[in-house]
């Protein structure tokens, strides 16, 4: 049995909302499910993204086959490079201290690099909201009145 992390739609018409799922392959994408791990919603700027990494990571490494949306999602997250690290665990190349001093520092990177894209994307909302936009004022000539041209171009021609 073939068992897969996938999305699974909820939400009204045009306004998606997932959860993260483990469910088996063969089971319908909003049907029956093992466990939820987590959900997505890609709506807000940025996107919300909640998951259990331990359960995810376990999953993982039962066998279960991510999709590429999901896939995704845990590698944002960094429960591959938790996979990573692990494996280098097993392997012998390193302790289990040093994977986790290892993967706090890539997390305290990647929140800050969040941070940093978070507030450029607000401050780039906010220059477009104070966008005001320049409007020339054009001054109107006063014309004299045609009378007043036509007596003046009598009084020339009498002169």
């Amino acid at each position: 049995m073939a068992v897969k992390m996938r999305l699974q739609r909820h939400g009204s018409k045009k306004r998606p909302f997932y959860f993260i799922v483990v469910a088996d392959g063969r089971a319908p994408r909003d049907g029956k499910f093992i466990q939820k791990i987590g959900t997505y919603n890609p709506l807000t700027v940025p996107a919300t993204i909640q998951l259990d990494r331990q359960k995810a990571l376990d999953w993982l490494n039962k066998g279960a086959q991510p999709t590429d949306t999901v896939r995704r999602i845990l590698s944002f997250k960094g429960v591959l490079y938790l996979k990573h690290l692990l494996r280098g665990v097993k392997l012998g190349l390193f302790d289990d201290a040093a994977a986790m001093t290892k993967f706090q520092e890539w997390h305290n990177e990647h929140e800050a690099n969040i941070t940093r894209r978070n507030e450029e994307h607000k401050s780039k909302q906010r220059a477009k909201k104070a966008y005001v936009p320049v409007v020339k004022k054009v001054e109107v000539k006063e014309e004299a009145p045609a009378e007043a041209a036509a007596t003046a171009e009598e009084g020339t021609a009498e002169a």
